[in-house]
């Protein structure tokens, strides 16, 4: 285990003037708090947070990073609190230990929605101070390096959270070098046989190649001595993970894979990066299609190198990394790199000192917070902020030249949501390279994208499934939601509007506003739409509008009243027309006003039709499904009877056709056929030959003579639908033809 005075020497080698009274401070407070603890593996556990810290000053962190990794487990573990801390090490470290304390739970959760919850917290602390991600990821990875002492359920949950949350979290804030570890460790754990069949695999290439790459790198070294550029060359294996994915991403075999070994040119400086490109480049043929230049246009997490792909000295594939030095180091420890020790307040215990924020790496996680304020539930911000850390990138520029970074495989559409989420609220097209393409094309790197937009535009849900990107996924379905809302928050209106109407009662929404407490509703907007939902019921916010009102509707006693209460229901929910045959009702011309205009399920209300279907001409009723919308039934259908006793939930609504939209309606039919060759294609000739659409088909009842069939239709409007069934009478293949009614 490692003692004090060693501890202050690795950071005293890249910081001479360390503040090594915080350091003891913090080694002898832990190494008390913890005492006798032991950890899975039977040593200290005080051990754990020694060997943290040490993760820590191979980043070269400061000494209050340090001291709070010695500290990070103390509030959660032991019996020191946060007022202790405080007290102590002052508040600022008091609390980071708290914030990494929070997360505890973030190691073992099992539930996705408790696990989206932590994660929400970690972005949120590592917002206001990066060392608590630095801590934390160095945290998960001596955990994983000691993960074999853990029971075996347990090895394989941190395993596939390392691999899901804090491998990709690492690469996201540039820190290269952890990422690979840590996925090295959980692909040993997750997937075991894999792990030493490409591990084994690797090995037995290396040595095979062992030769060429002292050649190549020989090559490479003399090649740069003869411009005169002070170069390091140091040639470089793939990682077992990064090669599995590879492989099993792109289906390739090992002898498929071109970049299993490459080679890092580290030079001086940025100038000397093109230089050795040049001398590269006129020695040596480049492969087209595999030259990109991270300098000119860095990665989002401030990755910058050239990347190219040559043909070598021995005519075989050679993949070169040309960066300076500075580029290297945050290359491998990302935002750890960016420290700037700069005293924020001359304190004592050098926790002033601070963290740049001004990175790409900080742009991404101010961007995912945003996300954050946006409500969206826990298992979706989940989804979306590891559909955000696993993509690679493309860049890709506005008209005006402003370059914006997305996942491969993003569509305009992606594209439009980065700019701004009402850009792409309010996208009709695109042009890409100054041709109207479609809003599913895969943008490529330097594509130039102009988005066309329309105030009149909704995102239509099915972008859900066509976008690549977190933000662009959440803000679709807010959208979406929002659509959703509008439309009950708008029947709920004409409900509302006709519940007053019949009390004789003006309705506005004005006077929802001192009930809102007693509707337990924050806005009138989710009174409204609440209503419309089938959540609350018209008459209980008639009751807290007017608390004298009296609802006189009258419900069916009991079955054998059956028949007169239907009539009576009827009336009750505001019709002005009964049952056709049963009791006297009123001219099918007369205008009902008061009706709820329906125009099927492409119209402005959430409105579907019951399984019979329904079409125009029909007298129609609706039924108030909770959480669904409107169930419209023709006012014949037997499955009507269910609703006898909930006069709350039935709807007066009339057809409101739009000519200009053509618009086919649901309806049902039973066909019984005569049992021979040719008959259901002579019954699809006369469907077809009607201008009508079969949309399913099944077989009820088969016997040897005769075939009775169900066959759900799509006709413009009764008319068309008596007529399509006169014509399937009258065809020799068919006994019968009748409409279904429920």
């Amino acid at each position: 285990m490692m003692r004090q005075y060693e501890l202050v020497e690795r950071v005293q080698r890249y910081k001479p003037d360390v503040n090594e009274a915080l350091l003891n401070k913090a080694y002898v407070y832990a190494m008390q708090k913890h005492g006798h603890q032991k950890r899975a593996s039977g040593d200290p556990y005080f051990s754990h947070p020694l060997e943290v810290a040490a993760i820590l000053t191979e980043m070269h962190m400061d000494e209050a990073t340090i001291a709070v990794a010695l500290l990070h487990d103390t509030i959660e573990d032991t019996t020191a609190t946060r007022a202790e801390i405080d007290d102590l090490f002052g508040p600022e470290m008091g609390k980071l230990v708290e914030g990494l304390t929070k997360l505890k739970k973030l190691d073992l959760v099992s539930k996705k929605a408790e696990q989206a919850e932590n994660l929400r917290k970690l972005l949120l602390a590592i917002s206001e101070d990066v060392r608590v991600l630095l801590v934390k990821l160095a945290d998960r990875l001596h955990n994983m390096r000691t993960l074999d002492h853990m029971p075996e359920a347990k090895r394989l949950r941190i395993a596939e959270e390392t691999m899901d949350i804090y491998a990709p979290l690492a690469g996201r804030m540039g820190m290269q070098g952890m990422r690979e570890e840590l996925e090295e460790i959980a692909f040993r754990f997750i997937n075991p046989e894999a792990y030493r069949a490409v591990t084994a695999r690797l090995a037995e290439i290396f040595e095979r190649n062992k030769g060429v790459l002292t050649d190549i790198e020989k090559a490479l070294s003399t090649l740069f001595e003869k411009h005169a550029i002070n170069a390091v060359v140091k040639s470089r294996q793939k990682k077992p993970w990064s090669v599995f994915r590879k492989m099993e991403a792109k289906a390739l075999s090992f002898e498929q894979l071109s970049d299993i070994f490459g080679f890092r040119v580290v030079v001086d400086t940025v100038e000397d990066c093109y230089r050795a490109l040049g001398a590269i480049h006129t020695t040596w043929s480049m492969v087209p299609g595999r030259f990109k230049d991270y300098i000119s246009t860095p990665k989002q997490n401030d990755y910058r190198s050239i990347h190219t792909t040559i043909v070598g000295p021995s005519r075989q594939r050679v993949e070169l990394q040309i960066r300076t030095r500075e580029m290297n180091k945050i290359a491998e420890y990302g935002v750890a790199a960016h420290s700037i020790y700069k005293d924020t307040g001359g304190k004592a215990n050098g926790a002033g000192h601070a963290i740049s924020k001004e990175t790409n790496a900080y742009a991404w996680l101010r961007r995912t917070i945003e996300q954050l304020a946006e409500g969206d539930n826990p298992e979706d911000f989940l989804e979306n902020t590891k559909l955000e850390l696993f993509q690679d990138q493309v860049f890709c520029f506005t008209p005006k030249g402003m370059l914006i970074a997305l996942p491969r495989g993003a569509t305009p559409i992606d594209f439009a949501y980065a700019v701004h989420t009402d850009v792409g609220d309010t996208c009709v097209g695109a042009k890409v390279n100054g041709r109207i393409m479609p809003l599913m094309t895969e943008l490529k790197n330097g594509d130039e994208v102009e988005i066309i937009r329309s105030k009149a535009q909704v995102p239509p849900a099915a972008w859900e499934s066509v976008v690549v990107t977190g933000k662009a996924r959440a803000a679709i379905r807010r959208a979406t939601k929002n659509a959703i809302r509008k439309q009950y928050s708008g029947l709920g209106a004409r409900i509302l509007e006709r519940a007053f109407e019949r009390a004789s009662k003006t309705f506005t929404k004005e006077s929802l506003k001192p009930v809102l407490h007693r509707l337990a509703r924050k806005d009138i907007e989710d009174v409204l739409a609440s209503v419309g939902r089938g959540e609350l019921a018209s008459t209980d916010v008639m009751k807290a509008v007017f608390p004298d009102y009296k609802d006189e509707r009258v419900t069916p006693a009991a079955p054998k009243q059956r028949e007169e209460g239907w009539s009576k229901i009827r009336n009750a929910a505001g019709m002005l027309f009964q049952i056709p045959g049963r009791a006297a009702r009123k001219d099918k011309d007369q205008p009902r006003d008061g009706a709820v205009p329906i125009r099927g399920v492409r119209g402005d209300l959430p409105v579907r039709f019951a399984p019979e279907g329904a079409v125009p001409g029909d007298r129609i009723v609706g039924i108030v499904q909770p959480g669904t919308g409107i169930t419209i039934y023709p006012i014949q259908s037997p499955a009507l009877q269910a609703f006898d006793d909930q006069p709350e939930r039935w709807i007066d609504v009339r057809w409101d056709i739009d000519e200009r939209t053509k618009e086919r309606f649901p309806a049902r039919v039973s066909v019984t056929a005569i049992n021979a060759p040719g008959s259901l294609a002579d019954i699809a000739q006369v469907v077809a030959s009607n201008d009508a659409n079969i949309h399913t088909l099944s077989m009820v009842r088969t016997a040897p003579d005769f075939t009775e069939m169900l066959i759900d239709l799509e006709v413009w409007d009764l008319k068309h639908l008596n007529r399509l069934l006169s014509q399937l009478k009258d065809n020799s293949s068919v006994s019968d033809a009748r409409r279904v009614n429920g």
